[in-house]
């Protein structure tokens, strides 16, 4: 079986590369990575070399076109700071409504379109890192449970009971998450999960502070910080 696996070049997709190559064989893997006019763009190179790293063919797709309208922190399009808090304190100014750096639609999208060139290479199966954390709050409305039912059923339904998604994390957190990664030796060092985008993370972000708190409750260090 073929495998699609959206690749950010972040942790958590990093970690369901990883679980692929080791389910579906290297060859039988392909990393897609999606530029859609984040910030944080850095993370492109990232995907790369976590690609290179596992001997998996890398896809690039370029959406940008389709964000240019939105006026989400993340993009490069907005003038919005991206806040340097973390999660929680972003739900409880906001309950009930999305983060600023929630991209409208953005892991819908990304399927779709991951949907499309996963059939063209005769993969039966689409991975995707989306988890509990990232769906508390509805933070990110488009990592919840709910969400990843209907998209996989109106994938598995559009390509005529062909292609199925998989997201092995949606009931996980991202402390979870790091834990198998570091069962798998996954390279963490080679990946890049801060908004700013900068030459270093700069450890305010939600996504940063998110990340090294994963590390400290495996009793470890987030490679990344250790160079900052």
């Amino acid at each position: 079986m073929k495998a699609l696996v959206l690749s950010s070049g972040g942790i958590d997709s990093t970690t369901a590369l990883a679980m692929a190559v080791e389910k579906h064989g290297k060859d039988n893997v392909i990393a897609l990575s999606i530029s859609y006019g984040q910030k944080h763009d850095k993370e492109i190179d990232s995907s790369k070399k976590v690609a290179c790293y596992y001997g998996v063919e890398h896809m690039y797709l370029d959406l940008f076109k389709i964000f240019e309208y939105s006026d989400c922190s993340l993009l490069k399009n907005s003038d919005k700071e991206i806040p340097k808090e973390d999660y929680k304190s972003q739900l409880e100014e906001n309950p009930g409504e999305p983060v600023s750096t929630y991209v409208p639609f953005r892991n819908g999208l990304f399927l779709s379109s991951a949907a499309s060139i996963a059939l063209s290479k005769g993969c039966e199966v689409i991975y995707y890192g989306a988890h509990m954390d990232d769906a508390a709050g509805n933070a990110y409305p488009d990592c919840s449970q709910a969400f990843n039912e209907a998209i996989n059923s109106a994938i598995y339904i559009g390509s005529g009971n062909k292609l199925k998604v998989k997201a092995p994390f949606i009931g996980m957190t991202k402390a979870m998450i790091v834990k198998k990664g570091l069962e798998l030796k996954v390279p963490y060092e080679l990946t890049w999960s801060c908004y700013e985008g900068g030459e270093k993370p700069c450890l305010k972000c939600a996504t940063c502070i998110d990340r090294m708190k994963a590390f400290e409750l495996n009793g470890s260090v987030d490679p990344l910080v250790t160079d900052c």
